[in-house]
């Protein structure tokens, strides 16, 4: 179980966590996978082929709404979501990274949430979500020292390993048979989307990544 901090749970009523966490067999996307992420990818740049339009989807626009409610600015901050759509809509592609953390992203684009995917076996103890706090920071995943000061991150006994911008180098999912994985679904509009967002995340995971031991589970503030 995740708990939700009150630091979230006062400011951020409508917060909310999809969670699913499985076994699964980590490697290069098949091609398969590659060819159904391309024709996602097709279809978001019709759909988003203004800029403008991608600060209307409703979950990236809560989203945005949140970041600001916490004191972080969500135009030099933005969601991952909001940024892989960006680079869809300037026809920029999409990077591919493994089977795991692809269906992560095709989730994340298609729906407007922004999902967080993580290796359990580096994730220790109780995992609280909670407003991050002044000067904290991690190294991104691909990129330097990240500033994520007030931003919703996920801690464990070792500190913060995510959040809906960034995720830290330390959890970050690697090739390997038989991982354990987690993927958190960061909503702030409500539970009312993300049953049928797990499922299909399920599906995708059961696909690709010959996924089992799956457990699904929804976090309310």
């Amino acid at each position: 179980m995740i708990l939700i901090d009150d630091s979230l749970k006062t400011l951020l009523p409508q917060a909310a966590l999809g969670v699913l966490r499985c076994r699964a067999d980590v490697s290069e996307s098949s091609v398969e996978q590659s060819a159904q992420f391309d024709s996602l990818i097709k279809m978001l740049e019709q759909r988003y082929n203004d800029l403008s339009l991608i600060a209307q989807n409703p979950k990236i626009a809560a989203t945005r709404k949140a970041y600001k409610i916490l004191g972080k600015d969500p135009l030099k901050y933005r969601n991952s979501a909001e940024a892989m759509l960006r680079r869809i809509a300037k026809k920029n592609g999409l990077y591919r990274v493994n089977n795991a953390v692809d269906v992560n992203n095709m989730i994340s684009v298609e729906s407007g949430y922004s999902l967080g995917s993580y290796d359990l076996a580096a994730v220790k103890g109780q995992i609280v979500w909670k407003r991050t706090p002044d000067g904290e920071k991690y190294q991104g995943i691909g990129k330097d020292v990240l500033n994520i000061e007030h931003l919703p991150g996920l801690y464990d006994d070792e500190g913060v390993f995510g959040n809906p911008t960034s995720d830290s180098r330390r959890t970050m999912i690697n090739s390997g048979q038989n991982r354990r994985l987690l993927y958190v679904i960061y909503a702030f509009d409500g539970a009312g989307d993300l049953s049928g967002r797990l499922d299909q995340t399920e599906a995708l995971l059961v696909q690709f990544a010959n996924a089992r031991e799956i457990e699904k589970q929804i976090v309310y503030v």
